[in-house]
């Protein structure tokens, strides 16, 4: 696996990427745009015909910034993989993170941390949806109320939903994650393989599921609706309930 290192914005906040990252931004955005059909869910469509990507090279955060103005969202560059502390705060500042590098061609199908085409492509499509925006920015202020051990059980929900979270339509199962989105394997996979759990989407079953992140997932959990997001949110007794996961954790009730 290639060791990456971050761009550097100069001083205006641009990159300047080669033409070899060019070819792999292409690359990878005209074979997702070909597969996403009838997979992806509405909204992801819809973000994705407001921020109209370039086919033949990475946009500078200055162009995707511009189009989601619309929830009052901004990318920022990272260096790389940051603390879940500033993380959680640039969430509640509605300011989502993205790595300044991209992946070599011959590292095409995985990366073991994000790269810029995952922010871009994967996330910024639903962070021009309200409901989306907005629940990401309450995960954000939430997050800072809770002890390290209860924020890593709340990652599961970021990681169920915004990275790997399927919707529920009338025309079947649709992707909402940006961690599969923006994967070719991922993307089909989720919706065709016979061996995929699908569970329904019950809070406190996220919170107990361990995730592995480096590898395709095995189980989905599915929403009704994108206003589930919202409810959560409106969900009073949260920190009770992972206060009392956390707790049956340390006396061997659960593994998670």
């Amino acid at each position: 696996m290639t060791e990456y290192i971050a761009k550097q914005p100069d001083s205006n906040g641009d990159i300047a990427f080669t033409d070899a990252e060019n070819n792999v931004w292409e690359l990878l955005i005209t074979r997702q745009l070909r597969i996403i059909q009838n997979r992806a869910c509405k909204e992801f469509l819809a973000g994705l015909d407001h921020i109209k990507f370039p086919l033949n090279y990475i946009p500078q955060l200055e162009e995707i910034n511009t189009k989601l103005t619309v929830t009052g969202w901004q990318m920022v560059p990272v260096t790389g993989t940051i603390n879940v502390s500033k993380f959680f705060k640039l969430l509640s500042e509605r300011k989502f993170p993205a790595a300044t590098f991209i992946r070599t061609i011959e590292d095409l199908d995985y990366l073991t941390q994000p790269d810029i085409f995952h922010e871009y492509f994967g996330h910024a499509p639903m962070l021009t949806n309200q409901i989306y925006a907005n629940f990401l920015q309450w995960y954000g202020h939430f997050a800072q109320q809770l002890t390290t051990t209860q924020q890593n059980i709340l990652s599961r929900l970021f990681w169920y939903t915004i990275e790997f979270g399927l919707l529920q339509t009338e025309q079947g199962n649709r992707i909402f994650g940006g961690g599969i989105l923006s994967s070719y394997k991922e993307t089909i996979y989720a919706l065709a393989e016979q061996n995929v759990i699908y569970a329904p989407y019950i809070l406190s079953d996220i919170l107990v599921t361990e995730y592995n992140y480096d590898q395709i997932q095995t189980k989905y959990f599915v929403l009704s609706d994108l206003k589930d997001l919202y409810n959560i949110g409106q969900q009073n007794d949260l920190i009770d309930i992972i206060a009392k996961i956390q707790s049956n954790k340390q006396k061997g009730f659960i593994t998670c």
